[in-house]
C-alpha cells in the first residue's frame, strides 16, 4: 500500500497538477456557460482532463533526461521517485481515454478538444525550443472554448473575441510559466520565443496579453458590462501589474505562472458573467 500510495504521488506530482486542474476547471466552466446539460459537462470535464494528464505526463518523461542534468529534484522521473515505464503506461491510458471521451462529445467536439492535446504533444516534443513555442499556446487555450459551443446538440463556434481572448490567455500563460526556468532552458537549449526574448520582456509579453484577454471579454458583447465584470477586469489588471513588479524585482518568479492562471480564471468568469457563451 505505500508503494501504491508513493506511485500515485509521483503521477500528480508529474502531470503539473496546477494547470491540468485549472485548464480541466476552465474548460467545465465554459461547458456549463455554454448551456450544455450536465451530462455533456461530465464529458467535456473528463475529455479535458485526460487529455490534460496526457500532456503533463508526456512533458515529463520527454524532459526527463534534461531535467536529470538540470538537477530538478521537484521532478518525479528525474529523481527517480517514478519510473518511465509507468509513466508511459499512464501518459498512453490518458491518451487513448482522452481521444474516446472526446468522441463522445460529437466530432465537431472532438476535433476542438484533440487539437488542444495535439498542440500540447506537439510543445512537448520539440515545439517549445522553436519560434513556434507560443503559437502552440494559442492554438490550444484558442481552441478551448470551442469544446464548449460544439457540444451543444446544436454545434457552434464561439464568437471570435472569445476565440481570440483565449488564444491570448494561451500567451499569457506559456510567457508566464516559462519564466522560472528561463535560465535552465537555456543551459539545455530550449529556446523558444521566451528564452530568445529575455526575462523582463517575457513578463511583458504574458501582462499585456492577459489584460487584453479580459478588455476583449468585457467589451466583446453587446451589451453594456455588468458592475462585477467590470470589478474581475480590474482585478486581472491588478495581477498583471503584478506579473512585472515580481519580474523586475527578480523573485519569486514561481509565483508569476500562478498569478497568470489566476488571471485567466477571472478571464473566465468575466466572459461567464458577459454570457459571450449563450446559445
Amino acid at each position: 500500500m505505500p508503494a501504491t500510495r508513493s506511485a500515485l504521488v509521483a503521477l500528480a506530482l508529474s502531470c503539473h497538477p496546477i494547470p491540468t486542474v485549472a485548464v480541466s476547471a476552465m474548460a467545465t466552466t465554459l461547458a456549463v456557460a455554454a448551456g450544455n446539460p450536465p451530462v455533456t459537462v461530465g464529458l467535456v470535464f473528463a475529455a479535458v482532463l485526460t487529455g490534460q494528464l496526457s500532456i503533463g505526463w508526456s512533458n515529463d518523461l520527454i524532459d526527463a533526461e534534461r531535467d536529470r542534468a538540470a538537477g530538478r529534484t521537484d521532478k518525479p522521473v528525474a529523481s527517480g521517485m517514478i519510473g518511465a515505464r509507468l509513466l508511459l503506461a499512464a501518459l498512453v491510458s490518458t491518451t487513448a481515454a482522452t481521444v474516446v471521451l472526446s468522441l463522445a462529445l460529437g466530432w465537431p467536439a472532438a476535433a476542438a478538444q484533440l487539437l488542444v492535446v495535439l498542440c500540447g504533444g506537439l510543445y512537448n516534443l520539440g515545439a517549445k525550443a522553436t519560434v513556434l513555442s507560443p503559437v502552440m499556446y494559442a492554438l490550444a487555450f484558442g481552441a478551448l472554448p470551442a469544446v464548449a459551443t460544439l457540444a451543444r446538440s446544436a454545434p457552434a463556434l464561439p464568437p471570435w473575441w472569445v476565440t481570440l481572448a483565449g488564444a491570448l490567455l494561451g500567451v499569457g500563460a506559456h510567457f508566464g510559466n516559462v519564466l522560472p526556468d528561463l535560465d535552465d532552458d537555456r543551459r539545455s537549449g530550449v529556446r523558444g520565443v521566451p528564452q530568445r526574448i529575455g526575462r523582463r520582456p517575457s513578463a511583458l509579453v504574458a501582462a499585456a496579453a492577459v489584460l487584453t484577454a479580459a478588455v476583449l471579454v468585457l467589451f466583446g458583447p453587446q451589451e453594456a458590462p455588468s458592475t462585477a465584470a467590470t470589478l474581475l477586469t480590474v482585478a486581472v489588471a491588478v495581477l498583471s501589474l503584478a506579473v512585472l513588479v515580481v519580474t523586475f524585482r527578480g523573485r519569486p518568479l514561481r509565483a508569476v505562472f500562478g498569478m497568470t492562471m489566476l488571471a485567466a480564471a477571472l478571464c473566465v468568469a468575466v466572459l461567464v458573467l458577459s454570457g459571450g457563451l449563450a446559445a
